[in-house]
């Protein structure tokens, strides 16, 4: 691969978070730059306030700037929100050429097929991933092209979203200066990042447990199996703890972020009471208590979420909890004891990684790292990048040969 500028914006609830990348291969990637700064204007994931969003996109992209020293004419954005929706869908083409020869524009046929799909008013498909393709009913063919073949079917995992919610984030990106290079399911981004191979083949669930949303992506077989988003997540936590014990929104949160946990230890378990400034102090067992109530639910909401029942089939690898509120303490354990299958924590994966890279080991910046490894590992490009593809690159052009 030649050496290559990337830059990719995670538009969060809480947090916008902006990366530079120099990619001089897929194992040799320098980080040139990060710039991370409270999210204003979005709620679950949904852009509801135009003018804020922008302000905190924008802020966050000259922090990236400043650091890296190289402008941002582009980047990735990542998509989430209730609104996004998936299924499975098959396509079938005849090959009807004489020597039966399956070539390029067979596979674009055919995920083609597959795309055709109804879909909600409102609604169009983001991306449609091909999982498997099968040849005369030889199922389990990764790679067709070069085989012989007289009908070619293909396993299509489609995802839809909201016209206006993707409308809106990429005006937001677009009204600061930057072209909106592809716009990337955030679940699948952090499971670039977090995933080996090896959990990625056998089968494993990852719930990426943000500020708005919790989003859930299933894989198998190396390919996405299924996706799913929760409107439940690091935010409802922190309204539950200010509900519960009549505290103040900000300082529920520094509560939550300072002491809480979800399994207290032995240390732990004799503190009674907690503070923070201006005076506000809580109970820490009632603090604690309401935390675990809220991860329980949610825990238990991740599992509705499956399309089946049989955890050990479907995901024999178990479940992978990363983002922000991944970080409290004893999560990954609560999910030992109330879950039928392994549980861990997935942090950022560092092998190839280098330059202002700290930051990203946390399961906070999975999504951010895992919008330029999307791109880098050649996955497939979502429906908006083809719409846009030819405008965006005239776009490039006339900036450069400006700045020239």
């Amino acid at each position: 691969m030649a050496k290559k500028i990337i830059s990719a914006i995670d538009v969060g609830t809480t947090k916008v978070a902006t990366i530079v990348a120099n990619v001089k291969a897929e194992d040799d990637i320098e980080i040139l730059g990060i710039g991370v700064v409270p999210s204003r204007g979005l709620h679950k994931g949904i852009v509801v306030n135009m003018d804020e969003a922008k302000q905190s996109i924008a802020a966050s992209v000259k922090e990236a700037q400043r650091i890296s020293g190289i402008r941002v004419d582009s980047a990735y954005v990542g998509v989430t929100g209730r609104h996004i929706s998936s299924l499975n869908n098959r396509g079938v083409v005849a090959i009807p050429r004489d020597d039966r020869l399956v070539r390029t524009q067979d596979l674009k046929r055919v995920l083609a097929a597959a795309r055709n799909v109804a879909v909600a008013e409102g609604k169009k498909v983001l991306h449609a991933i091909p999982r498997t393709y099968a040849l005369d009913g030889q199922e389990g063919v990764r790679q067709p092209v070069g085989m012989h073949g007289s009908r070619l079917d293909v396993e299509t995992h489609i995802i839809t979203a909201s016209v206006t919610s993707i409308q809106n984030l990429a005006k937001c990106v677009r009204s600061i200066g930057v072209d909106v290079d592809d716009l990337i399911l955030e679940p699948l981004a952090s499971g670039e990042a977090v995933l080996t191979p090896e959990e990625r083949e056998s089968g494993v669930i990852m719930a990426d447990i943000g500020g708005g949303t919790t989003d859930i992506a299933v894989f198998k077989n190396g390919n996405i199996y299924h996706t799913s988003i929760i409107p439940v997540a690091g935010y409802q936590v922190t309204s539950d703890i200010s509900i519960g014990l009549g505290l103040p929104f900000s300082i529920a949160e520094k509560m939550k972020k300072r002491y809480g946990t979800v399994i207290p230890t032995s240390e732990t378990e004799e503190m009674t009471q907690v503070g923070i400034e201006n005076g506000h102090s809580a109970s820490y067992k009632d603090l604690c208590n309401i935390i675990r109530a809220r991860m329980e639910e949610l825990l238990q909401l991740i599992l509705l979420e499956m399309p089946t029942s049989d955890y050990q089939g479907l995901a024999p690898c178990g479940l992978v909890l990363t983002g922000g509120s991944s970080n409290l303490s004893g999560l990954d354990e609560l999910g030992h004891q109330l879950l039928p299958m392994p549980v861990r924590k997935g942090r950022p994966l560092s092998t190839g990684i280098y330059g202002i890279s700290d930051i990203l080991h946390d399961p906070s910046y999975a999504t951010t790292l895992g919008l330029v490894l999307w791109q880098v590992r050649g996955k497939e490009g979502s429906t908006y990048r083809e719409r846009t593809g030819t405008w965006s690159s005239f776009v490039k052009l006339i900036r450069k040969l400006f700045r020239a």
